[in-house]
């Protein structure tokens, strides 16, 4: 059975730092793209970056030059480091494996993990 395991949520204060892990078991994975997504209250999922199997990255808008993806293969584990935290990311963060498709749409992921919250304080 696949599974994804976050873990490194939390709370922090403006300005801060968070590092965020996933861990997947149960599949193939060292030869699909990986990514993290957030969902804050009343808004839909929204993509925050992908690592595909290369180790090149893509981020949103919203993150880029702030967040960090990484990835140790040997470890079916991918790393994302969050650095100068605004309030506004806020929200439940969730790791995922990606299909087909589009790598901003939801839809394109299949495998999810169990999303854990982020709070920013400010």
């Amino acid at each position: 059975q696949v599974q994804l395991v976050e873990s490194g949520g939390g709370l922090v204060q403006a300005g801060g730092s968070l590092r965020r892990s996933c861990v997947a078991s149960g599949g193939t994975f060292s030869t699909y793209p990986l990514g993290w997504f957030r969902q804050a209250p009343g808004k839909e999922r929204e993509f925050v970056a992908v690592i595909r199997r290369s180790h090149t990255t893509s981020y949103s808008d919203s993150v880029k030059g702030r967040f960090t993806l990484s990835r140790d293969d040997a470890k079916n584990t991918v790393y994302l480091q969050m650095n100068s935290l605004k309030p506004e990311d806020t929200a439940v963060y969730f790791c995922a494996r990606f299909s087909s498709g589009s790598v901003v749409r939801a839809t394109s992921w299949d495998y999810w993990g169990q999303g854990t919250q982020v709070t920013v304080s400010s």
